[in-house]
């Protein structure tokens, strides 16, 4: 057992260690707020100066990490910067940064790779690195390791190396990075130890299992597993429509069997960082070994599918009222991805509001956490500010469009001054009044 192992764990368990985090966004900042919170200094790393620049004034960007809470995770040493050579004075370096997909729906690692080159030019004996962001199995090995070790240091010799999934679910008032099991999988035994032991110190529990590949693999079965089951809500939404059914009444019913099924709704579209794209990680590297995924293919080509159902419903919803889709006022109500949260990335409302400007209808939104929308590498030309939820706002509007059922919205009251409301959220199950003018979809 070397002494850099030794040194380093006596430090984790004494709370003496330095924790480095790259990436400052929905992973790495409620993170960095874990370890503050539990005593442990921080050392944050982001590209954006402006971002770092806000949290050095006490100030956040994520709804649900306060100022207040920054302001303390200051007093408790926390600290942010842009500047990656200081990447060799943590004793611990955790990366949390994007990966997402290549419009060939390859994965695109090109924000772990920079990260990781960025720790090699300044690694030093002693030093753990765990690898967060979600990736396909091996990447830890096969990827991060040689990179590291290009600096002339061995992986569980000289430095140490894991790998232990993101499990944010931002938003969730029950949930969140201290409440949620973390999995963790080390490079070899020396490793596994030292990450196992610094996660102990801020989450309720941890679990260890083998090898980084099964931790990488474990993230990746948790976001198919979502992704393929909404897929069968959403077709079957489709074909229940056809047959007369309400497919929301039927998961309420299917819903009272104490075992055996647990409920997915349907929606406008896929939407967030994760179950949008990992599955095709997994797609991937499944034909690198020569094996196809149809399961995870046929689940993708579903959930795609949805934001134009959702405004063939609309277009039909306005012909009924003797209105074309070309020329007519829309309003898209929310554009973060899921509900409460002011995030939008792979949110189906840009995709929806594409598909509504390609047909020719004037489109706005409203989203009280999203006042402005943030440029998208996949979406440049979007760019529009929300518009005030007034009563004349609505009653101009031919077709009011519920893309994310923020809890911010009176749905009776938008109801009730809205001539025509898409509703692909269920969110207006409860209004009573006015029904003929809702249509679900």
């Amino acid at each position: 057992m070397s002494d850099h192992f030794k040194d380093l764990l006596a430090k984790i368990e004494r709370k003496k260690v330095l924790v480095g985090i790259i990436g400052l966004g929905y992973v790495g900042l409620p993170l960095a707020r874990a370890f503050a919170q539990n005593g442990v200094p921080v050392l944050g790393f982001d590209v954006d100066a402006g971002k770092v620049a806000k949290l050095q004034h006490g100030r956040s960007y994520i709804k649900h990490v306060s100022d207040e809470t920054i302001a303390q995770m200051r007093e408790n040493r926390f600290e942010a910067t842009d500047r990656f050579e200081r990447l060799g004075e943590p004793d611990v370096i955790l990366i949390c940064v994007p990966t997402p997909l290549t419009e060939a729906r390859e994965p695109d690692l090109t924000y772990i790779v920079k990260s990781t080159e960025a720790i090699a030019i300044t690694l030093r004996r002693g030093q753990l690195v765990v690898l967060e962001s979600t990736t396909y199995p091996g990447t830890t090995r096969e990827v991060v390791q040689p990179i590291l070790e290009a600096s002339g240091l061995k992986a569980g010799k000289d430095f140490f190396l894991a790998f232990s999934p993101e499990r944010e679910d931002p938003g969730n008032p029950n949930f969140s990075t201290p409440t949620i099991p973390k999995v963790v999988g080390g490079l070899e035994p020396l490793s596994l130890e030292l990450a196992a032991t610094l996660y102990g110190q801020v989450v309720v529990r941890v679990v260890r299992v083998s090898s980084p590949e099964v931790a990488e693999a474990c993230k990746i079965l948790e976001n198919t597993y979502r992704a393929v089951n909404i897929a069968l809500v959403n077709e079957l939404k489709v074909i229940y429509h056809r047959m007369g059914i309400d497919v929301w009444e039927v998961i309420e019913a299917a819903k009272s069997k104490p075992f055996g099924f647990q409920a997915f709704y349907p929606g406008p579209g896929l939407g967030g960082h994760c179950i949008p794209i990992d599955p095709f990680y997994l797609t991937w590297v499944a034909r690198k070994h020569g094996l196809t995924t149809r399961f995870i293919e046929l689940a993708g080509e579903v959930n795609t599918t949805m934001p134009h159902y959702v405004i063939d419903r609309l277009a039909e919803a306005l012909n009924d009222r003797d209105r074309a889709v070309k020329g007519s006022k829309v309003a898209l109500l929310g554009m973060a991805y899921k509900k409460d949260v002011d995030d939008p990335r792979e949110s189906p409302g840009f995709e929806l509001m594409e598909l509504l400007l390609k047909k020719g209808a004037l489109v706005s939104y409203n989203d009280p956490h999203i006042p402005r929308l943030p440029p998208m590498r996949r979406h440049p030309g979007l760019q529009m500010e929300s518009m005030p939820l007034t009563v004349e706002y609505l009653a101009t509007q031919d077709a009011v469009l519920i893309v994310t059922d923020h809890s911010a919205y009176d749905w009776p009251w938008v109801v009730d001054h809205s001539r025509l409301v898409v509703d692909s959220r269920n969110a207006t199950a409860r209004v009573v009044e006015h029904r003929d003018r809702i249509v679900r979809v």
